[in-house]
């Protein structure tokens, strides 16, 4: 979750988007992207899954693959990297890879 904090507070700075914050607290990141909505990506640790809350495609649960070493939604085997980067590049309408952040 660091990493991705850090690339996001890196990605604010490059950008001038009306309306950005990232915010990272007893385990919960918070990512305003002003008018277009917010994330909340969140991890749960009994279930060693992280839990997104996205303001385009809704909640969705991710699994870690040990194998891929990537963290999958299993009802549609996407990525939580790739959502983000589809999700994120339309919001910002540049391109976005949070891929080695995760």
């Amino acid at each position: 979750m660091e990493h991705i904090l850090e690339f996001l507070e890196n990605l604010n700075d490059q950008l001038d988007f009306d309306g950005f914050d990232v915010e990272y607290s007893s385990g919960v990141l918070t990512l305003k992207c002003g008018l277009k909505g917010t994330y909340v990506i969140n991890k749960q640790p009994p279930n060693k899954q992280i839990w997104l809350s996205s303001p385009i495609s809704g909640p969705k649960r991710y699994d870690y693959d040990l194998v891929h070493k990537k963290w999958f939604y299993h009802r549609d085997n996407t990525t939580l990297d790739e959502l983000l980067n589809n999700e994120l590049s339309t919001i910002f309408g540049t391109k976005v890879d949070v891929s080695q952040a995760i």
